[in-house]
């Protein structure tokens, strides 16, 4: 099996896994309704956990385009390989998208709010406000990457490694998850709300176009950021790379605080997303 299969089957599991804990709490006639944010961190850490293990030794298991554009920036990566990797990543979350329609296929008739079938697929803030929901989604991808390299700079034993990248996803959904839905992950999000919107889902709303840029680019910067602070931090390899990207990241969110939309509270707790 070649990486660019490896990085599809692998985004596939996360997401078969992910998207099917959040239909599972979501939509009506579930025996898991109503499951709770706990179990949904749990289980996006064990869908991660999956997909490292069955994948890590033919790709590396990056599963997310902002792990694998951190790696390239960097230098850890080669960025030859990166458009592959994400390709494989956005068809394989498309793929785990249609496999968690079908099986839940009776229950999105049987489920009346469209923002729990969009749940399903992807995330959105608690509280609409695009400074701040874009500054979550960076830290969130920051401190993944910041702790994947924790992680890579520690020996562990065989078969331990997917197990703590897992525990990181349930501790970043715990403590980070609750402002957005912790997409961390462009591939986690864009790749399963294309799906929403392309398939015939039972009384689905809108795909949430306006605010889909947030999961994309806050973690690609956060991600990005992640990984340079590392190199410079702990490996006293300060680049300028570092400093455009953290330039970036500020100049970013000054234009989003000055012109981003204040944002409402949602009166319905059902529209701030139940994901990853």
């Amino acid at each position: 099996m070649t990486p660019f299969w490896g990085e599809m089957l692998g985004t596939m599991i996360l997401v078969v896994f992910g998207a099917g804990v959040c239909a599972g709490a979501n939509l009506n006639k579930s025996f898991a309704k109503n499951g709770g944010w706990v179990v949904i961190s749990l289980a996006w850490g064990l869908a991660v956990t999956m997909g490292v293990f069955a994948v890590g030794s033919i790709s590396g298991a990056h599963l997310n385009p902002a792990v694998t554009i951190g790696l390239a920036m960097n230098g850890d990566f080669p960025w030859a390989d990166v458009p592959k990797y994400i390709l494989g990543q956005m068809i394989g979350a498309i793929l785990g998208s249609v496999l968690i329609y079908l099986h839940y296929l009776p229950h999105w008739k049987a489920t009346d709010d469209p923002a729990a079938k969009l749940g399903v697929f992807a995330t959105g803030p608690a509280i609409p406000h695009t400074f701040s929901n874009l500054l979550s989604e960076m830290i969130g991808t920051f401190i993944l990457v910041l702790g994947l390299d924790f992680i890579g700079a520690n020996k562990f034993s065989e078969g331990l490694n997917p197990l703590a990248v897992g525990s990181l996803i349930v501790v970043i959904g715990m403590s980070l998850g609750g402002t957005t839905g912790y997409a961390i992950n462009p591939a986690r999000d864009l790749g399963p709300r294309i799906a929403h919107a392309i398939l015939p889902i039972a009384g689905k709303g809108g795909s949430n176009w306006g605010y889909a840029w947030i999961p994309v680019v806050g973690p690609i910067l956060g991600g990005s950021l992640g990984a340079l602070f590392f190199k410079a931090a702990f490996k006293g390899e300060l680049t300028g790379l570092f400093w455009i990207v953290l330039i970036v990241v500020i100049v970013l969110l000054v234009l989003c605080y000055i012109f981003g939309e204040k944002g409402k509270i949602a009166h319905d707790p059902k529209t701030a997303k139940i994901n990853e």
